[in-house]
């Protein structure tokens, strides 16, 4: 579906991305990761034709982006970091101009819009005016606009930017429903939250991919594989450990503070290489244990920092050391120091 093959791009002097290559499949989700300048955005500005590449090639869908751009557009579904959004309009005034846009044949608009609003549960508001929108309808109209077309490949930077916990669940599932009818590719800071919406994570680090693969086996590789909390009620701390470690896959096993009150409450952390949940309950209702929670933990954050790692981490955690007490330097303090 789309491959990009020793891609760079350059401000001048500096260089944002590059050597950069990848392929994404048709119907994946892919999560893009990465620090702030890492560019995660640049990457996707020119997936959506919005900037020039210095060299290298993009193809989607076998269209290149710089000899055929209005063949790219016209699969490509793009909701930037700040949606597009014109206030004055109501939403279905806004859909119905972003697929004329798009180039929808004139007698298709009315269904595009009425599809991308069913999809993106935007019925209650269709005929408001942007502007009186809360910042989740406006993501919604955002990705809707995105999607009006009936792209191929949707592009979508930190589309949960700024929602509630409510509005982030409401997110993900919207996402989760562009799966197999669109490829999509998705950045975002919250680091959990594409690990409970993508197939794939691509890590990119000073403008390169770092590393590409699913999160478990990012855990495998830079962790200690699946992580899990269980408590149990009805044996003691050391039968609980013993049985769990004894699982096939457990790597390792440790009490921890139990996760609720009462007598014969019984937690333990558990570091698999594998995933072992049914085993590791299966053992416990066997040994006549109660099982009252298991819970995956999600430790991507620190999996994450162990790959990009160190020097930059340790870098910013030196500046911060260095401010005095009261904030950072001022400008005239700071003038010789680069960005």
């Amino acid at each position: 579906m789309i491959e990009i093959q020793e891609l760079y791009k350059y401000y001048g002097d500096r260089r944002a991305i590059g050597p950069l290559s990848v392929e994404i499949g048709k119907g994946e989700i892919i999560g893009l990761l990465g620090l702030n300048g890492a560019g995660k955005t640049t990457t996707l500005r020119i997936l959506a034709c919005d900037l020039v590449p210095t060299s290298g090639t993009v193809k989607v869908g076998g269209s290149d982006v710089v000899a055929d751009p209005d063949a790219v557009r016209a699969r490509v579904g793009y909701l930037p970091d700040r949606p597009p959004l014109y206030d004055d309009m109501s939403v279905t005034e806004y859909l119905s101009f972003a697929a004329k846009l798009r180039r929808v044949a004139k007698a298709d608009v009315a269904k595009r819009v009425a599809d991308a609003v069913e999809l993106t549960e935007l019925g209650e508001v269709r005929s408001q005016i942007i502007g009186t929108l809360s910042h989740g309808f406006r993501q919604r109209v955002g990705i809707a606009q995105a999607i009006v077309h009936r792209p191929e490949f949707v592009v979508l930077d930190e589309p949960i930017s700024g929602l509630d916990p409510v509005q982030i669940v409401e997110m993900r599932e919207l996402v989760r429903a562009l799966r197999g009818d669109h490829t999509v590719i998705v950045s975002s800071h919250i680091l959990t939250e594409l690990s409970e919406t993508c197939d794939r994570l691509l890590v990119i680090e000073q403008g390169r991919i770092a590393w590409s693969g699913t999160e478990q086996e990012l855990f495998t590789k830079f962790g200690r594989g699946m992580q899990l909390t269980v408590t149990v009620r009805g044996g003691s701390e050391q039968q609980v450990a013993a049985l769990v470690k004894a699982v096939k896959g457990v790597v390792d096993a440790e009490l921890t503070t139990p996760s609720e009150p009462g007598d014969g409450i019984v937690t333990v952390r558990i570091g698999s290489s594998q995933d072992v949940r049914d085993a590791v309950c299966r053992e416990l209702v066997k040994a006549d244990l109660q099982v009252l929670e298991l819970v995956r933990r999600h430790g991507l954050e620190d999996m994450v920092l162990k790959l990009l790692g160190g020097e930059e981490i340790e870098r910013r955690r030196g500046r911060r050391k260095l401010e005095p007490e009261g904030g950072p330097p001022s400008k005239h303090e700071s003038a010789g120091e680069p960005s």
